[in-house]
């Protein structure tokens, strides 16, 4: 356990979203042409879009091993999950809904929403190398006092395809980049974010 929650306050908490209000502040920016952030160019619309798209595929088809539902489920301590993310993020759209699900196993885990671009002094605190990478997940204990693990932004094998691809893109446009990326999304079905998981939430239940 760490202590390292300077900047997640009680009012910050008190003011973060529900899955649900994040999903309708999403679909109540789109339906004025914007989303979250300050970017509201028509490539960031298009994300946005299809990350609504995506959040509803997992909604209803994320499964849960009955390994982590049963780790899940064994949480005796009230639990709080903060998570960093925008609309426009592809990685959140992929990872949110199974996180959400998961959460819903054990009443005990509350989980809450801020956007990156309003909180910059909580990213900066759980910086990725260096750089506000989105989605970041900070599990602490509900009161607030101690840190329990933090995740984030993709799985480790996503993760390296990006990096692979900044450190040389091979002639491939972001566009085909990014479809590359998701269809490993769509193959790995969350099984790597659920063992990134797994000894996370389990070093929880001993701490």
């Amino acid at each position: 356990m760490e202590q390292h929650l300077g900047s997640i306050t009680r009012d910050l908490i008190h003011h973060a979203m529900s899955y649900q209000e994040y999903r309708i502040l999403i679909d109540q920016l789109l339906a004025e042409n914007k989303t979250t952030g300050h970017n509201h160019s028509e490539a960031y619309l298009d994300y946005t879009r299809m990350n609504v798209q995506r959040m509803n595929r997992w909604d209803k088809t994320a499964k849960v091993s009955p390994l982590l539902k049963e780790t899940v489920e064994a949480i005796q301590e009230d639990q709080l999950w903060l998570v960093i993310t925008e609309a426009w993020c592809g990685d959140a759209a992929q990872n949110i809904p199974y996180l959400v699900k998961l959460a819903e196993y054990n009443p005990r885990i509350q989980v809450k929403f801020i956007l990156r671009d309003e909180h910059p002094e909580v990213m900066d605190e759980y910086l990725t190398n260096g750089t506000r990478s989105i989605p970041k997940v900070v599990g602490m204990t509900a009161d607030l006092s101690c840190e329990l693990f933090t995740w984030g932004p993709r799985p480790a094998s996503a993760h390296e395809l990006v990096l692979e691809y900044k450190r040389d893109s091979k002639g491939m446009s972001y566009k085909e980049f990014s479809e590359t990326l998701h269809l490993w999304y769509a193959r790995n079905k969350n099984q790597e974010l659920e063992a990134e998981l797994l000894p996370l939430i389990t070093n929880t239940l001993v701490l």
